[in-house]
């Protein structure tokens, strides 16, 4: 116990004077992993809904390997991605190894089948004639997919969630294809790596404290906004409103 409330005035003190640039380690933490949360959003849900709405030859493999990819080892997706930027390898020539792009490629890959596996369960589960009733008013691909969404948006938000905390707390990936360079590369699961390797337990513990201090914050901010959704219209009211608003979208060939 001692040793944690010490941890605790660390994480203070380090706040309080910005020692060891935990201000700038920290904002290169949310802005790594944040980035790679997005990039993750876009293809998640393109996968997911590609997944869920589409029935072709070997759908079950590529579920199969969606939900083996939300367990993968994240050392060997670094791996993969070292290699790939490799200066020898196939993508050497951009230059990106030891920089925070390959931390973000990393941490995209980490958080791309967890959005797209709880995309593809979340809009897998909704009733196939909602779909129908959706393209009878009239509606576009893109317009059938965005009330959809609205649809499962409680769900989408859970995915993003997960992905950012999936992405934020990686540490093996982002170390290997970071370098954890200090002033350039160095996250905080990197700065906690560090710090024990070298036997400051008090400083690691309070990198780590303020890592999921910051995690408790953002995922405070998601299950408000997701709350605040849930409460904002009454369940039996959703799909008649979400029906009632297509009609309201603009339309034409090329949304088709």
């Amino acid at each position: 116990m001692d040793l944690i409330w010490e941890a605790m005035k660390e994480a203070v003190r380090l706040l309080a004077h910005n020692d060891a640039g935990v201000y700038e380690i920290a904002l290169r933490s949310v802005y790594v992993s944040g980035v790679a949360t997005a990039l993750s959003l876009v293809l998640g849900v393109s996968a997911g809904a590609f997944l869920a709405f589409r029935r072709f030859p070997g759908r079950m493999i590529a579920l199969t390997l969606v939900n083996t990819g939300m367990g993968l080892p994240p050392v060997v997706i670094g791996l993969f991605v070292a290699v790939m930027l490799w200066r020898s390898g196939p993508l050497g020539e951009l230059g990106w190894i030891y920089t925070t792009k390959a931390m973000i490629i990393a941490q995209t890959v980490i958080a791309t089948p967890v959005i797209t596996g709880f995309t593809a369960a979340s809009l897998g589960s909704l009733h196939p004639r909602l779909r129908l009733q959706v393209y009878a008013l009239g509606a576009s691909r893109l317009q059938m997919l965005w009330v959809m969404l609205q649809e499962v948006r409680l769900p989408l938000l859970a995915a993003i969630m997960a992905g950012f905390g999936a992405a934020i707390s990686e540490v093996g990936a982002s170390v290997m294809v970071g370098g954890n360079i200090s002033g350039h590369t160095r996250v905080l699961t990197g700065a906690v790596l560090l710090e024990q390797g070298k036997g400051n337990f008090g400083t690691a513990l309070a990198l780590g404290i303020i890592l999921l201090a910051m995690m408790v914050a953002v995922n405070a901010l998601f299950t408000w906004v997701q709350l605040s959704t849930r409460g904002a219209t009454a369940p039996e009211a959703h799909t008649d409103a979400r029906l009632a608003q297509v009609s309201a979208l603009p339309t034409g060939p090329w949304l088709r």
